[in-house]
């Protein structure tokens, strides 16, 4: 098969952004607990915690976020230990802007969930090119754990250290 150089250019960024996240598979090269813990008992598992409730879990399915980001999601509530969740605002202990949250209010947003000391995760962060600018520049400027799983993006707000993984 023969490949033009703009698709041969594009494939092998693909395999380079592949091979790039293949370190952390499973949390293997993970060097913090806090992520590898998270990689291993948010990420990892194919059921919700026992005993959680599905609120959350069944929010994001209706709002079309698929079951596996939307099992994630509902994982790590449980695992920070929260107990409230806002969906396109923020609010409670884990904040989630979907696709649909405007690119040009996620620095607002941003702003809002440090000052309060909230986990922020920014859905479909490589959306448009605009978006994924922004959510660059906020991950540059973040002074905490930023956490990349291709679907979203985490910024947590506590005392670890300054830090990107790419899951």
């Amino acid at each position: 098969m023969k490949y033009s150089g703009r698709n041969l250019g594009r494939r092998l960024l693909l395999l380079g952004n592949r091979l790039s996240r293949m370190k952390h598979h499973k949390g293997h090269g993970v060097h913090s607990p806090f992520v590898y813990s998270l990689v291993r008992k948010v990420f990892m598992p194919k059921n919700l915690i026992e005993n959680s409730g599905t609120s959350l879990y069944d929010r994001l399915v209706g709002e079309g976020l698929k079951e596996k980001r939307a099992r994630q999601l509902h994982n790590l509530l449980v695992h920070i230990e929260g107990h409230n969740y806002s969906i396109n605002e923020v609010g409670g202990d884990l904040s989630i802007l979907l696709e649909v949250y405007p690119t040009e209010q996620l620095c607002a947003a941003y702003n809002e969930a440090k000052a309060k000391g909230v986990t922020l995760a920014i859905c479909q962060p490589y959306l448009t090119r605009e978006r994924q600018n922004c959510v660059k520049e906020l991950i540059a400027m973040h002074q905490c754990t930023t956490v990349d799983n291709r679907g979203y993006i985490l910024f947590f707000n506590n005392r670890l250290p300054k830090q990107h993984y790419r899951l």
